[in-house]
């Protein structure tokens, strides 16, 4: 096993203002989950892990269309690997547990992640997610729920068919569809559809999502625009989700709002009468970061405390190298207790250097 012979000196100068792992597991206990409390008091219970860089799709909002350098297939996290990240979480508090990539469905050891996974409820995991495409989701859908699988987020930015390969470069509207009805048909506990919503683009075909839950049982969620290296972001692109709430109610009449959970991204609606629900996630015009309590683990192994922060400390490394589960919490802990209290504005955001999306994970 290659060893990274500076990684203990480089992370330790890098915390050397906090206090030793014996002084902080001697000041704390792990039932009170103080690693994974950050300075400003939000406890993180929900950890999203990045399975791959990999993806079938080439979203113009995700990725360059010329793809972006993989990590090597080695320098990923392995099966064990991720599984052990996730119980060291787990015993720390977190009961929810989302999986993204890249595309999570391309990762051939998926369904035994997820039964891996499924043996944490017994530990305080309450739920296991997936955010995919949905376009290899259809033959896969029932054994991944027969796993443990319990809630889906599809992407899909477009009802219409033409648009959906302008926008993902890629064909396969059809199955995104079908692995849509096939969720609802095998009851999922949620089924969300994510939608990014770009001015001149596809905003156009966002009353056509909201008739969408008139007759189907599922959560669409439109997004706000955000900048990453890649996607060639711009601000004129942005739709607020205000704008997009009076587009709806000129259309379909006053919206109900639902009551939203305490950490959730989602500002919840629903059109009288319907089936399903619609949300915005107002990442740029309306942040929630004083209420995030979520982290990330990317597929090579590094967490992340904040999705547009660039500071990353790799856990992949430290397993590597046999580090014990108290030393694994120090550097947790002291990534968490650097986290902001809010991420910067979208000017400064978009002359950031941060990874491209499809890198650090949905």
């Amino acid at each position: 096993m290659f060893v990274f012979p500076r990684l203990r000196t480089v992370q330790r100068r890098l915390f050397s203002s906090l206090q030793p792992e014996a002084a902080v597991a001697q000041q704390y206990r792990p039932s009170e989950a103080p690693y994974l409390t950050d300075t400003f008091g939000r406890q993180h219970n929900y950890l999203r892990i990045s399975l791959t860089e990999r993806c079938n799709l080439r979203c113009t909002y995700c990725m360059p269309e010329e793809g972006v350098p993989l990590t090597p297939h080695d320098k990923l996290l392995t099966t064990d690997e991720i599984l052990s990240l996730a119980r060291l979480f787990v015993s720390q508090g977190v009961t929810k547990i989302r999986l993204t990539g890249g595309e999570p469905t391309v990762r051939p050891d998926l369904i035994d992640i997820i039964s891996g996974l499924n043996e944490l409820k017994a530990e305080g995991l309450q739920s296991i997610g997936i955010t995919t495409n949905g376009i290899a989701l259809k033959r896969k859908l029932q054994a991944l729920h027969t796993a443990g699988l319990d809630s889906l987020n599809i992407s899909l930015d477009t009802l219409d068919r033409h648009m959906f390969e302008i926008m993902t470069r890629r064909r396969g509207f059809d199955n995104v569809l079908a692995s849509i009805r096939q969720a609802t048909d095998l009851g999922f506990n949620s089924v969300k559809i994510n939608s990014v919503v770009m001015r001149g683009t596809n905003d156009d075909q966002v009353l056509n999502f909201v008739a969408f839950t008139q007759d189907s049982p599922v959560t669409v969620r439109f997004i706000e625009y955000m900048p990453f290296d890649g996607n060639r972001w711009n601000k004129d692109k942005l739709v607020p989700y205000r704008e997009l709430v009076d587009r709806i109610e000129t259309r379909f009449g006053r919206l109900t709002k639902l009551v939203d959970d305490p950490n959730d991204t989602t500002k919840a609606y629903k059109v009288p009468g319907y089936q399903g629900k619609i949300g915005f996630i107002s990442s740029m015009t309306n942040h929630f970061c004083g209420t995030c309590n979520r982290l990330r683990i990317t597929a090579d192994g590094s967490i992340k405390v904040c999705l547009f922060g660039s500071t990353e400390v790799s856990l992949r490394d430290m397993l590597r190298q046999g580090y014990s589960e108290g030393e694994l919490l120090h550097y947790i802990g002291a990534a968490v207790r650097k986290k902001k209290k809010q991420h910067a504005g979208m000017s400064e955001l978009a002359s950031r250097k941060n990874r491209p999306m499809i890198l650090i994970g949905g």
